[in-house]
């Protein structure tokens, strides 16, 4: 059955996309159940950042589930439903104020494509796979869809893949500056955790601030609310974290950080 799973391991939450008969792809429920499962690991103080990945080897996700479209997307209320759903699952990455990492192996295509560019990191196997196809559905990507991919692409490589619809790998990936770090199958857990596991040790204050002020560094300089994020930094300087961050260097420890 295609389900969200979503659990927490230690400081790490965990979104697993579980659609395997069809690589991961999206069904209504799964766009419709992102959004929540997200706003709980936001709520939840003991997790530090979440990590959305698919389920097995073959994929992310390889985009929405078409089989759906006949019987979920029958008239304009049900297509509003449907679109509604999708653009809230987009948002969720970027509304989280924890650090969201997209963990990708193979197959990473369409609306899998769009979930990735909406965390602030991705790292994939040197075997994924990437695809915008668009231009091949005959269907038209909408603005706000557009910008995060300027902002995570580039003017230049946005073009290229929306324009071509050509399916491209992991090095042209990290050539295009889409994915940080491309691993082996082999080291991919443990090279991914490790990263995880590092930041997590990290104050959370700073983490929400730094991506707070990006987030709003890449909107359009008209909607930017700079004074939220400026909030965010001050917050860090007057915590209890920064406290501890300052006498933990000072003593030679690993800080305990708390997020107050």
């Amino acid at each position: 059955m295609p389900e969200l799973i979503v659990r927490r391991d230690g400081p790490i939450g965990r979104v697993i996309f579980s659609n395997p008969d069809k690589y991961n792809a999206m069904t209504q429920d799964m766009w419709e159940a992102l959004s929540p499962a997200l706003q709980g690991f936001d709520a939840d103080p003991a997790v530090r950042l979440v990590v959305l990945e698919g389920e097995g080897s073959k994929a992310f996700v390889s985009g929405a589930d078409i089989s759906q479209f006949e019987s979920q997307r029958t008239d304009s209320a049900a297509q509003a439903r449907y679109n509604e759903a999708v653009e809230s699952a987009y948002l969720a990455p970027v509304r989280c104020s924890k650090p969201v990492v997209a963990k990708i192996r193979g197959i990473c295509m369409g609306g899998g494509l769009g979930l990735a560019a909406a965390c602030d990191l991705r790292f994939c196997t040197d075997d994924s796979r990437f695809r915008m196809p668009a231009g091949r559905l005959g269907l038209g990507y909408n603005a706000l869809g557009v910008r995060r991919f300027l902002a995570v692409f580039g003017l230049q490589n946005t073009l290229d893949i929306f324009f071509s619809a050509r399916i491209f790998g992991a090095a042209d990936a990290l050539q295009m500056g889409f994915v940080s770090r491309v691993e082996s199958g082999d080291s991919f857990d443990r090279v991914v955790d490790e990263w995880c596991a590092a930041v997590a040790d990290n104050a959370p204050l700073t983490l929400r601030a730094l991506k707070r002020t990006v987030n709003e560094l890449i909107r359009d300089p008209d909607d930017r609310d700079m004074a939220t994020a400026e909030d965010a930094i001050a917050a860090c300087f007057s915590s209890e974290d920064y406290k501890e961050g300052a006498r933990a260097f000072m003593e030679k420890r690993r800080p305990a950080f708390r997020g107050v």
